[in-house]
């Protein structure tokens, strides 16, 4: 089985170099560069492209902004951010901008093992005590958006959280794209979320 290839990047050397070392003693992966700023980051996956990619949030040049670059980089390396930061909204700021994961500090290191393998394997892994805070978040701030919205606008919703396109419930729901497109605007608004996509998450969750 061919080894798993990781790039860490954090700015704190003795966190890095204990992340290296725990990966580097597990024969699945091999850490193949190092750095300590979204620079560095860019840098590893322009000249490594790396299986998995772990970034961490606060560092030199932003740990978000280096997503885009990385992948940009090498799109066929997985972001996985790992970090302090028990804020929901950078967790959602990371998976808008691309990332697969995210991942607390906290983490042993054979769990971190599982979530570069969850990522890799194409799914998204998010440390359970953020995937309960992002839900408390959703049901807190937002415990009666679901009622805010029209009828139309929860049989869209319901259409969107099944992986439709606007056309295709346009079509289901007998509405021209436009209006379909209307309705989103509308959605998005209400719920809170920037796409479609964080709409879907929140919408399987209440359910």
């Amino acid at each position: 089985m061919t080894a798993i290839t990781v790039g860490v990047v954090d700015d704190h050397p003795l966190f890095r170099e204990g992340v290296t070392r725990s990966l580097s003693e597990m024969s699945d992966f091999v850490v193949i560069g190092e750095g300590a700023s979204s620079e560095d980051a860019a840098m590893i996956a322009s000249n490594n492209r790396p299986d998995v990619m772990l970034l961490d949030v606060s560092m030199p040049g932003g740990g978000l902004a280096a997503i885009g670059d990385v992948l940009a980089r090498s799109p066929t390396t997985k972001v996985l951010m790992l970090t302090v930061s028990e804020e929901v909204d950078t967790l959602l700021g990371a998976l808008q901008q691309g990332a697969m994961g995210y991942v607390l500090k906290g983490v042993g290191s054979r769990g971190l093992a599982e979530a570069i393998q969850t990522v890799l394997s194409g799914s998204r892994y998010i440390s359970p005590t953020m995937s309960t805070k992002v839900m408390e978040n959703s049901l807190h701030d937002s415990a009666s958006d679901k009622n805010s919205l029209t009828p139309r606008e929860r049989e869209v919703m319901d259409l969107v959280a099944q992986g439709l396109s606007n056309k295709h419930i346009g079509l289901r729901l007998n509405l021209q794209e436009k209006t379909v497109k209307h309705h989103m605007t509308q959605i998005l608004s209400k719920l809170g979320v920037s796409n479609r996509t964080e709409a879907a998450l929140q919408w399987r969750e209440r359910r």
